[in-house]
């Protein structure tokens, strides 16, 4: 058995975590999956990239309303995955071959379980590696959840993590999920020109994950695009491949050639068999850690994915951040803090929000106000002829400290940054309105006036 000073398992936030300050440590990478991990490969990076070019294809297509005679003469879509996966793959690549060079690192492939306390087995082409180390992180990521409905069909089905490399474009899609993942798919193969219909169980889309007042403007906005059928569970699935049907629990029959499966993920603790090491799992199968990231077992840490409460990739790089110091600094470690952490969701409209959504306030029992400003009341909102966006702002009554921030519309994700920063410093709304300058005319000013709309109330 190969001991090695650190063991890392997951090449894509974990591989992120080490640099030159672990140079004189013996390192073990192990990994089954790309380099880079799913952000690199088949979550965030490409499917941003695919819904800027879906963004564009909806601003020509709509350029009418903005008086421009435009016209869309189609979106080539093997130039376009070309373009983003031709990118992505040579970086996955150059990650591998970069990792492989440096010499305190060794690369180990292959499917890994743990056998004992910081002991495991890879299972690689070439057989079969013991390996232990003094330290282990475990950052395995998690994968797409597919339902049995789905799974015991055995007809064929697409996830977030194939959907990016189909050969075309569905002529008729059906997304199972009304999830950020769920919305954010349908969104880009609808520009390209596929029609979607989106089966969710829920009354709304997003509904679990966004404020009231966004997920309703947004299902609404929706119900133009694609074929909604919401209050709705997939109960069959049968046909052929490139002609499938689909039965619902109201007994209504669809036909789609493709079904993309977004009904969420689970973490990878399952297949690390992490027990036999002593680590402790929730009941949904994330890894237990404590505010440093530390595990049940002694010297092993986890993060990403396969522990986090808040799955975002820029919550994982944070933590690979606390535990890269922790690690580095025994007896002086950081925690992690999860109270200000934003979130965006690239369709068209745009969505982000950080904090509480109303809900969650009055579910708390919380004393707050609530302040909304739509974009059609700001001069950039009326230069863009901007009707549905708006953001949302709570702050607690007494205080004033903001509690929670939204946005729908163009732009979101960059919008909320100052909401963010108004979050994690204690800032209350009086303050963020008034203290800096804010740029007239610009889309800043529908957050700016949500913020002196809290005071008026």
């Amino acid at each position: 058995m190969r001991r090695h000073d650190l063991i890392i398992l997951g090449a894509g936030t974990g591989n992120a975590l080490v640099d030159d300050r672990f140079d004189h440590l013996d390192i073990a990478l192990v990994s089954d999956g790309p380099f880079g991990g799913t952000c690199l490969n088949a979550g965030c990076i490409p499917s941003k990239m695919l819904a800027a070019t879906a963004e564009v294809a909806d601003t020509v297509r709509d350029a009418a309303h903005l008086d421009v005679a435009a016209e869309l003469r189609g979106v080539d879509w093997r130039a376009v995955q070309e373009r983003v996966f031709g990118r992505l793959d040579k970086a996955a690549r150059e990650g591998e071959e970069g990792r492989r060079k440096t010499g305190n690192i060794t690369v180990y492939r292959g499917a890994a379980r743990f056998t004992g306390p910081r002991a495991l087995t890879v299972r690689t082409e070439d057989g079969a590696e013991e390996i232990t180390a003094d330290r282990v992180v475990i950052a395995a990521g998690g994968r797409p959840v597919v339902p049995p409905v789905v799974e015991d069909s055995r007809l064929p089905y697409e996830t977030s993590d194939t959907v990016m490399r189909l050969e075309r474009v569905p002529e008729r899609l059906a997304v199972l999920g009304g999830g950020y993942i769920a919305a954010e798919l349908a969104h880009v193969f609808h520009s390209l020109g596929s029609r979607v219909t989106v089966i969710e169980q829920g009354d709304r889309l997003l509904g679990k994950q966004q404020d009231e007042a966004v997920s309703k403007t947004f299902t609404d906005a929706m119900r133009s695009r694609w074929d909604l059928r919401l209050g709705r569970e997939l109960t069959g699935v049968s046909g052929e491949p490139g002609s499938l049907r689909l039965t619902l629990d109201d007994g209504a029959e669809l036909t789609a050639d493709t079904l993309l499966v977004a009904v969420g993920r689970r973490p990878n603790s399952d297949r690390l068999d992490v027990g036999a090491a002593g680590v402790r799992t929730e009941e949904d199968g994330r890894i237990t850690v404590d505010e440093h990231l530390c595990t049940s077992a002694e010297g092993v840490w986890a993060l990403g994915d396969i522990s986090t409460r808040v799955p975002l990739k820029h919550v994982a790089n944070r933590e690979a951040e606390i535990v890269a110091h922790n690690l580095l600094h025994p007896g002086d470690e950081r925690a992690m803090r999860y109270d200000a952490v934003p979130s965006a969701v690239f369709t068209r409209p745009q969505i982000a929000q950080v904090g509480l959504t109303e809900q969650e306030a009055r579910e708390q029992g919380l004393d707050y106000t609530v302040a909304v400003h739509d974009y059609a009341d700001v001069a950039y909102g009326w230069a863009l002829e901007e009707t549905e966006g708006f953001c949302k702002v709570l702050a607690d009554r007494s205080t004033g400290r903001l509690l929670g921030g939204h946005v729908i519309g163009p732009q979101a994700a960059t919008l909320v940054q100052p909401l963010v920063i108004a979050l994690t410093t204690g800032m209350s709304a009086r303050e963020l309105a008034e203290q800096p300058l804010w740029i007239h005319p610009a889309l800043t000013e529908v957050v700016e006036n949500a913020l002196r709309d809290l005071g008026k109330g």
